[in-house]
């Protein structure tokens, strides 16, 4: 089967997992110029909904290097533990939405001129085809800049930053979700820039990440954590990693630490390029039923003959549609 482009896959749902409906119909007819008069046309019109689930794939070696490369037949898909068939393939890059959700809280404060040069690293990377938008937040998140193709908007915001006031991390999440709605791109992602802490929002974690688990979206965070020990710090910041480990990882993105703020440019170009190299497979799911339940997703690599031990990231799961 020949590889397709993100683009062959356009109208996706914005619930579950690049969940996409297939139309296909077809009318058979009698035309006018051939009745009697005064005789309707008879039609027979059929229509098939299919249900396609895409997932995008990163795959690394030992080394924690991207593999390109690979094959329709090296991926092995199961759904709530029963295999599924690869239907689509493609390894190909292709546009994208980022949102980039920035954290300006006073715990930020000596991080700050570091984390906006690491989203400027970021948007460097970005194609003409792509959009972004920004999301700033303290004691409250703010869409400081929507969707837009020209990055030097979101750059141009950023160097306004001052740091201070509390952390509202999950309430800038469920913001960028939202917005995210508005993506004209197939492949969607948000990178989180913050050190974790969260002590100001109306959300709970409980609801951002089931909110997360339905949303189409790759989350990423770039994690600005404290280079020494736990102790003396707030019990938010202690926590922030996994707060930022959890939520990344329902979407099938993933958390980088920076256990130095001098490390968060690179950090943001091992995220841009992650993206960038990603495979998409795709199946009919075997259960049809239309129930709108949580379905788990597993992704087993064949090993190559000749290379280092494989690894996949993805997406752990979708909901199916509701009848």
């Amino acid at each position: 089967m020949p590889l397709k482009k993100w683009a062959d896959y356009g109208a996706c749902s914005a619930r579950g997992l690049a969940l996409c409906v297939l139309f296909s119909g077809w009318t058979l007819g009698q035309e006018a110029a051939g009745a009697k008069a005064g005789q309707p046309d008879t039609a027979l019109s059929l229509r098939v909904d299919t249900t396609l689930v895409l997932i995008p794939v990163a795959v690394t070696d030992s080394l924690n290097r991207f593999v390109l490369g690979l094959q329709k037949e090296d991926f092995h898909l199961s759904e709530d533990n029963v295999e599924q068939n690869v239907a689509h393939f493609s390894g190909e890059d292709a546009p994208l939405s980022v949102g980039l959700v920035f954290d300006e809280s006073g715990s930020m404060d000596y991080k700050l001129k570091t984390s906006q040069a690491a989203v400027a690293q970021f948007l460097k990377t970005m194609n003409a085809d792509d959009e972004a938008f920004l999301v700033e937040f303290n004691d409250s998140a703010r869409l400081s800049v929507g969707l837009t193709t020209h990055t030097d908007e979101i750059e141009d915001a950023l160097k306004k930053a001052q740091p201070g006031g509390l952390t509202a991390l999950l309430d800038a999440v469920r913001m960028g979700l939202a917005e995210m709605k508005k993506a004209r791109n197939s492949r969607k992602a948000m990178v989180i820039i913050s050190d974790g802490g969260d002590n100001h929002s109306q959300y709970t974690a409980a609801q951002i990440e089931s909110l997360v688990r339905e949303a189409d979206v790759q989350i990423y965070a770039m994690g600005v954590f404290e280079p020494t020990l736990s102790l003396g710090l707030p019990p938010e910041q202690v926590s922030g990693p996994r707060l930022l480990s959890e939520i990344a990882t329902q979407t099938g993105g993933r958390a980088f630490a920076a256990a130095l703020t001098s490390d968060l440019p690179s950090v943001a170009a091992r995220i841009a390029v992650e993206l960038r190299n990603q495979y998409v497979v795709g199946y009919y799911p075997k259960n049809q039923t239309r129930d709108g339940k949580y379905r788990h997703v597993e992704v087993k690599l064949a090993q190559p003959r000749g290379m280092s031990p494989l690894k996949a990231h993805w997406r752990l799961g979708y909901y199916s549609p509701t009848q």
